[in-house]
């Protein structure tokens, strides 16, 4: 039997740097793409709360309003101060009320927590020291014919001429206070948010030719340039988006100083 000859030279070691993969290539279109499908999903899951997420950026919370009556009180502009006034309404809970009832004179009112869009009007220019049940009472008794004859009435009553839209309307224009009205109706062209200030009133025909009343203020948060409104249609004093959902009718500036002598008018 043949015998192995031994290894004198044993393993052989390898002296020098370890071999190394070579890199592996990104693939930068793939990355995109990902990204492209993610951004979709995101897209076609999210879009159906994106009104939502809107609707809450420009929501009239009563922080909102608080921040906002808080620039607009100390304002020189009686509009500014009355659109503060009838923002403060809002958060006071009014049970909607068009019945009649006997009042105080001057400076009477219904009872607390009742009221209808008239006396939110009444109201927040109380606020500022005007009393239009006072005034217009007062224009009517010398004028009663320059008014609207509403349920056949042969004299003034302190106690409901003020709570009617008719006759603020009348009351205003005799003031001198009535203003161009742009609007919705007629020439569209012609509207034009920028003619509305706060504290303008506003007058509209509602569906079924019953009348309405409310006042101009800024809207919520980032909307604040907008013309929003305050009124109370039927569920108490609300700031809403509105100003142009109803037919306009009228349009009005009163500062609470007559430019003219209304009982010259008659």
């Amino acid at each position: 039997m043949a015998r192995r000859r031994p290894n004198h030279l044993g393993t052989i070691e390898y002296i020098g740097p370890r071999p190394q993969k070579p890199p592996r290539r990104s693939n930068f279109l793939a990355g995109w793409v990902v990204l492209l499908v993610a951004a979709g999903a995101v897209y076609f899951f999210g879009k159906p709360f994106l009104p939502l997420l809107r609707a809450q950026q420009v929501a009239p919370t009563s922080e909102r309003a608080d921040a906002l009556i808080a620039g607009l009180q100390p304002s020189a502009a009686i509009g500014d101060r009355l659109a503060a006034a009838s923002l403060q309404r809002t958060q006071s809970s009014v049970t909607y009320e068009d019945a009649y009832y006997k009042i105080p004179y001057p400076n009477g009112d219904i009872p607390t927590g009742k009221g209808r869009a008239e006396d939110l009007v009444v109201r927040s220019y109380r606020a500022l020291g005007v009393d239009l049940q006072k005034r217009v009472h007062e224009d009517m008794a010398r004028n009663f014919s320059e008014y609207p004859q509403i349920f056949g009435r042969k004299s003034a009553d302190a106690n409901i001429d003020h709570r009617l839209t008719a006759n603020l309307q009348r009351f205003f224009r005799r003031a001198g206070a009535e203003l161009l009205v742009t609007g919705p109706e007629g020439d569209e062209a012609s509207r034009d948010v920028a003619d509305y200030k706060p504290g303008d009133v506003v007058t509209w025909r509602l569906a079924g030719g019953r009348s309405h009343i409310g006042i101009v203020v800024p809207g919520p948060g980032e909307n604040r340039s907008e013309p929003w409104v305050v009124h109370n249609i039927g569920e108490g004093p609300v700031w809403e988006d509105c100003l142009f959902n109803f037919k306009v009718i009228g349009h009005y500036r009163y500062t609470g100083e007559e430019s003219v002598d209304v009982t010259a008018l008659g």
